[in-house]
């Protein structure tokens, strides 16, 4: 009594498949669950067609941009791809309702029981509050400027005081890209963020290295929609991510999103950073998103080679025709087809899970990835 036990076609632990020789137990008072072998799982075995799996975490999406689903043309490049999305953004409410509530339906129907959730705003917070699902809620922060910056933090404090007010407390300031945050406002989410979970856009296009090498490149037509002449940031003569990450020294958990141009000697230079001030990196790959994009996925065979964890998001529908993760593991092993089946669930669930900083959560009669 307040045990389930469950027994599938086929069954993923977190770390290897087992096919249908082993059942899962779970406690349904604390949702503690344990593995074992059909022949020792005893009696009240109920067997469920299908796979047994921890649930998909998303570990980046933006569901506020969900009425965006084929707005914008695909391989724009970013820049051109940012400009799109700074003009489309108002949609009457009843539509961006709408879809905000297919986005959550989508969601779930294909397993995925965590997000990690990028929000401008605070539209999506009822839409969180009755989803079912967990939510680790990310209000970022875009301060192109130092002379703004005072005014957009005390907006996104209000953003985020509307999520806690809700009871949404995973949440948290995070920044949205190198190319988009003052000098003043990373001090800030890096002091406020201690010891939290963070998310950042990182090295999207070859122009974000540019902008902070050289001072120029594409990222000049960004700003100038905004009003402003020329970078608004100093120029650093290295990378992006060389760049920024300094700025964090408190114990965060870092996830490094996109990664689309990331290089060996960057990533190694980061995990040697991170392992020096106590920061934990995550490597998300949203790769339906870069193709829609940039049409170019990152270096998976060099992130793999450095250790770092890796992870899965979505991106959301301004950059994706759908939002699950089951078709973001297809283009994973359609491109890379020698990475094992196993790792790349592996990615998709408990890295996922150890990312946002929650317990796995299983669920079974679910389909094996088509292409997987």
């Amino acid at each position: 009594m307040g045990y389930e036990k469950v027994q599938g076609d086929q069954l993923f632990d977190g770390q290897i498949f087992h096919g249908n020789n082993m059942v899962l137990i779970r406690d349904t008072r604390s949702g503690k669950a344990s593995i074992v072998a059909a022949a020792e799982a005893g009696e009240d075995v109920q067997y469920v067609p299908g796979l047994i799996r921890p649930g998909f975490v998303n570990a980046h999406c933006h569901l506020e941009l969900s009425h965006m689903k084929g707005v914008i043309p695909k391989h724009t490049g970013l820049v051109p791809f940012l400009k799109a999305v700074v003009s489309n953004r108002s949609f009457p409410e009843t539509e961006m309702n709408h879809a905000m509530q297919n986005a959550l339906e989508e969601m779930k129907a294909d397993g995925i029981v965590a997000v990690g959730d990028i929000s401008n705003s605070a539209i999506t917070v009822p839409y969180k509050r009755n989803s079912g699902m967990y939510f680790q809620n990310f209000i970022e922060v875009l301060s192109f400027s130092e002379g703004n910056t005072p005014a957009r933090l005390l907006h996104y404090q209000q953003v985020l005081d509307t999520f806690l007010l809700a009871g949404l407390q995973s949440s948290n300031f995070t920044p949205h890209a190198p190319y988009s945050v003052s000098a003043t406002a990373f001090e800030h989410i890096s002091k406020t963020t201690a010891n939290k979970i963070i998310s950042i856009h990182n090295q999207e296009t070859h122009a974000e290295d540019e902008l902070f090498r050289t001072g120029g490149g594409d990222f000049l037509q960004l700003f100038e929609q905004f009003g402003i002449s020329g970078s608004p940031f100093i120029t650093s003569g290295v990378s992006s991510l060389r760049s920024y990450l300094p700025y964090f020294n408190h114990g965060q958990t870092i996830i490094l999103v996109h990664n689309t141009y990331t290089t060996r000697e960057d990533i190694e230079w980061a995990m040697d950073l991170a392992a020096k001030r106590g920061l934990k990196l995550y490597c998300c790959l949203c790769p339906n998103a870069n193709l829609y994009i940039e049409n170019h996925l990152p270096d998976l065979r060099m992130l793999r080679d450095s250790g770092i964890p890796i992870i899965i998001g979505t991106d959301s529908y301004s950059s994706n025709d759908q939002l699950t993760i089951s078709s973001e593991l297809a283009v994973i092993q359609k491109h890379f087809p020698s990475v094992p089946k196993e790792e790349v669930y592996r990615w998709a669930t408990i890295n996922g899970a150890a990312a946002l900083g929650i317990e796995p959560v299983w669920l079974h009669g679910l389909p094996l990835v088509q292409s997987v």
